[in-house]
């Protein structure tokens, strides 16, 4: 919930709530594949439920894969996870996927009875719960961070018996790039704030590990990042609409310039065509990769400027971008796993989940 700086008029919980779901839904109507939502706790933010709302934009829609931006596997509890994540799988028809991660909110810890400390500790032994109750019909368990289980059945099971694909989220911390990487799970690199040679580093120690566990080649491993636009038809415009939000947003704001911004991160304020040509460019320093996700609705901006963004995106933007990364993609390279190809890797006895053959590119 941040205020509009260009009215001063801030929205309420209700008004935002419900302009998540008209973005959700404005997604699939420009034909986007992917709408992700985040976790928080604590004022300002209101998304703390994030299955709630995906399941009832699972109710109003029929192609979008419905995922989650961050879901906080180090304070909530991985039975719980299990359990929310399968329901919306069968709610959702298999439309969905989940990106673990561990916040950016410091209290939240106390809050759910955990120390902040223990942060990456939690995440892994957390993870590893979670990824056996999705596998294992009946798990006894035994760990350091939640009370023992015994002879214990996490419901409803996963659809088909396929657990739900996941990402898992970092900004700069390699345990979680070895820990995706272990798993053969995707490692979606939120780079939204950091320079190229960073996001570099940490897709390539991904990518690494990921054939050092066996999983396939480097260039198979399943690999997402983060992006943020606004445009206007003329650049100019987009810049001059821009620039207040930009200048007081919460994250970011009384910081770089909105140019020296743009030139170190993949922020892109311009024409559609810029943030095509950006965004390519991400190839070279990520290599060929499987989602693109665009932070849309943030510092303030009104709904109706967010929906006229979602609609540059899907009728000029995202087109292009499927177009121009299937033309020179490697054929080695998967696209990103989906239910319908994880339960056909599974009929078929395959140990390569993300095999496909519809090579659009990396999804948006």
């Amino acid at each position: 919930v941040t205020p509009d700086p260009t009215t001063g008029r801030t929205p309420t919980e209700r008004e935002r709530i419900k302009a998540m779901v008209a973005i959700a839904l404005k997604a699939e109507e420009v034909g986007l594949d992917v709408f992700a939502t985040g976790e928080h706790h604590n004022p300002p933010f209101v998304p703390s439920s994030p299955t709630t709302m995906l399941g009832y934009i699972a109710a109003r829609t029929e192609r979008l894969i419905l995922s989650t931006s961050t879901t906080l596997i180090t304070t909530n509890d991985p039975v719980k996870i299990a359990e929310d994540f399968a329901m919306l799988q069968h709610l959702a028809d298999g439309r969905m996927d989940l990106m673990m991660g561990r916040g950016n909110t410091g209290p939240v810890y106390p809050w759910f009875g955990q120390d902040i400390r223990q942060g990456i500790n939690l995440a892994v032994e957390n993870y590893a719960l979670l990824h056996r109750l999705w596998r294992e019909d009946v798990v006894d368990w035994e760990g350091k961070f939640r009370t023992p289980l015994q002879g214990f059945t996490s419901t409803p099971r996963p659809l088909d018996g396929v657990p739900p694909f996941v990402w898992h989220g970092s900004i700069r911390s390699p345990e979680i790039a070895e820990q995706a990487a272990y798993y053969g799970d995707g490692f979606f690199h939120n780079n939204i704030f950091w320079p190229a040679d960073h996001t570099k580093r940490m897709v390539e120690l991904y990518r690494t590990r990921y054939a050092h566990y066996g999983h396939g080649t480097p260039e198979q491993a399943i690999v997402g990042l983060g992006g943020q636009v606004f445009m206007r038809k003329n650049s100019q415009d987009a810049v001059r609409e821009f620039r207040p939000y930009f200048d007081v947003a919460p994250v970011y704001g009384h910081g770089p310039s909105l140019e020296d911004f743009t030139e170190q991160t993949p922020l892109t304020v311009g024409s559609p065509q810029q943030v095509i040509e950006k965004t390519l460019s991400f190839r070279e320093y990520a290599g060929d990769y499987q989602r693109q996700l665009f932070l849309m609705d943030h510092a303030g901006l009104p709904l109706k400027t967010v929906l006229e963004q979602l609609d540059l995106l899907g009728e000029e933007v995202v087109p292009v971008l499927r177009k121009e990364i299937a033309k020179n993609r490697p054929a080695n390279v998967p696209d990103a796993p989906t239910h319908t190809s994880l339960l056909a890797a599974k009929d078929t006895g395959s140990t390569a989940a993300t095999e496909g053959t519809d090579k659009e590119g990396a999804r948006a």
